[in-house]
C-alpha cells in the first residue's frame, strides 16, 4: 500500500512517527463514520491517505497532554 504523503514524510507535524500514524487512523476512523471532509478536494479515495492528507495541510492538529505528577 502506498499513501501519498507517507507517514515518514509528515513526521515533521508531530512529536514522532508514531503519533503520526496514531492521529492518522483515528481521523481514518472518524471519516469512515461520516465526519465532515476537511478539504475540498483530496487525491486519494482511501480514507488513510485522505487523513494524512489533513495532517499535511494542517487540518488535524494535536496537543500533548501533561500528566499531573502523582
Amino acid at each position: 500500500m502506498i499513501t501519498e504523503p507517507s507517514a515518514e514524510q509528515l513526521v515533521d507535524k508531530a512529536d514522532s512517527l508514531f503519533t503520526v500514524i496514531i492521529l492518522a487512523s483515528k481521523r481514518a476512523r472518524h471519516l469512515n463514520e461520516n465526519g465532515p471532509k476537511l478539504l475540498e478536494n483530496y487525491r486519494s479515495e482511501k480514507l488513510v491517505s485522505r487523513s494524512l492528507e489533513e495532517i499535511e495541510k494542517d487540518k488535524i492538529t494535536y496537543e500533548k497532554r501533561m500528566e499531573a505528577p502523582e
